[in-house]
């Protein structure tokens, strides 16, 4: 807790003077360009990986970057896209996976979870990624497919195939390299697509 504490007092004496005009305008305006879903993972760090300021992204992680297929029940995942989607009009959406996601190991290496039962139903959003990965213990298969079949969720949610249908919105799969710092675009039908290195 202490670095932590230590990284607020370097924050408010270093960073938040140096970018005064950028949070003054802050206060008063939030227009995020781009929805990142991401892995919760502590390694994916959204705003660092795509060079981002504040204000910029507007970011939502889970376990396994996963995206439930639309129902009208209460779902977090659902309200952070809607409101990203139809109240600020974000203009793209990126779906990230990344190497050595846990989740995906676990589901591609069929790992006990009978300990953490939540998790282990959460990553039920996956099993359609899993069938989808030929190969048991691909992970890195598994990452893209898992990618593919979120894009795909993500157009079943109403505000989201919306704004696709009227070109308001584009959708983007991403898989990051923890190791490299490389982006890949994941596309269905063409395979991956180096977008960044």
């Amino acid at each position: 807790m202490r670095d932590l504490a230590e990284g607020v007092t370097r924050f408010q004496r270093d960073v938040h003077p140096a970018k005064a005009d950028l949070f003054a305008h802050l206060t008063t305006h939030h227009a995020p360009h781009t929805l990142f879903i991401g892995c919760s993972d502590a390694r994916v760090v959204p705003e660092l990986i795509t060079s981002s300021e504040p204000g910029e992204l507007f970011v939502v992680r889970n376990a396994g970057n996963l995206v439930p297929a639309y129902t009208p029940a209460p779902d977090a995942m659902a309200a952070g896209i809607e409101y990203a989607v139809a109240v600020l009009g974000v203009s793209d959406v990126v779906v990230c996976g990344h190497s050595g996601c846990g989740a995906m190991t676990a589901l591609a290496e069929a790992h006990d979870l009978s300990g953490v039962p939540a998790v282990a139903r959460w990553l039920r959003h996956a099993e359609a990624s899993r069938a989808r990965t030929p190969a048991r213990g691909d992970v890195a298969a598994l990452v893209r497919q898992n990618v593919l079949a979120q894009l795909a969720n993500l157009a079943t949610h109403p505000s989201v195939a919306r704004a696709l249908a009227e070109g308001t919105l584009t959708a983007h799969g991403w898989v990051y390299d923890i190791a490299t710092g490389g982006v890949e675009t994941v596309t269905a039908g063409h395979g991956p697509a180096v977008s960044a290195a």
